[in-house]
């Protein structure tokens, strides 16, 4: 997964899945309106309670089918976990592997920030989804309710990875683009140029 766009003249294949970062205000727009579909639209939730001010504090995914925006999932940062949270299919696309593909992503995501630790809440009728994943209930009747459905609490511990960004990383790294930290990015190639502002300290 990388978070940059697919070149104008590649085609992709109108099955094919694709998942990426959001990274602008058209991609945000993308994933308010597969949110306002799916939650608002079928399941009826009051607009200020679906878009609940996390949007601009969190990671989000996007996951395509061919060229069409069909799900979106977002991701929140704690200082011991990682929270899963907003996963959303259109319904036509609900018989595709799109929403498991757009996990894996995130859990790869997750564990390559380092954090081996996610928790998330499960709308009661999707415990079994997230089971597949190994996720697991936080404790006993661990549940809440919210925007009109009952959820329970869930906990997923994730296998580190080696090539987790630590302090120790590459500083490099550290500044590329989110999820593209395998690829030199801009300030990678700025650096050629050398310390030769006026404005540099001697």
């Amino acid at each position: 997964m990388h978070g940059t766009r697919r070149p104008l003249s590649a085609k992709p294949d109108s099955r094919s899945i694709s998942i990426r970062i959001a990274r602008d205000p058209n991609d945000l727009m993308l994933v308010a309106a597969i949110r306002a579909a799916v939650y608002l639209a079928e399941q009826d939730c009051p607009i200020d309670e679906e878009f609940d001010g996390n949007d601009l504090v969190a990671a989000h995914f996007i996951g395509f089918i061919g060229a069409e925006p069909a799900a979106c999932l977002r991701v929140r940062f704690f200082g011991e976990f990682a929270k899963i949270e907003r996963l959303a299919v259109r319904h036509q696309f609900r018989r595709s592997r799109i929403s498991f593909k757009l996990v894996q992503a995130s859990f790869e995501y997750i564990k390559r920030k380092g954090f081996k630790k996610v928790y998330g809440h499960a709308q009661d009728r999707l415990v079994n989804f997230w089971s597949h994943f190994g996720a697991k209930p936080l404790g006993h009747n661990r549940k809440l309710t919210f925007s009109d459905f009952s959820y329970t609490e869930m906990v997923l511990d994730l296998e580190p990875v080696a090539d987790a960004i630590t302090l120790d990383s590459d500083p490099y790294v550290i500044i590329r683009p989110e999820g593209d930290w395998d690829r030199p990015g801009v300030l990678d190639v700025s650096s050629d140029r050398g310390a030769s502002s006026p404005l540099r300290t001697a």
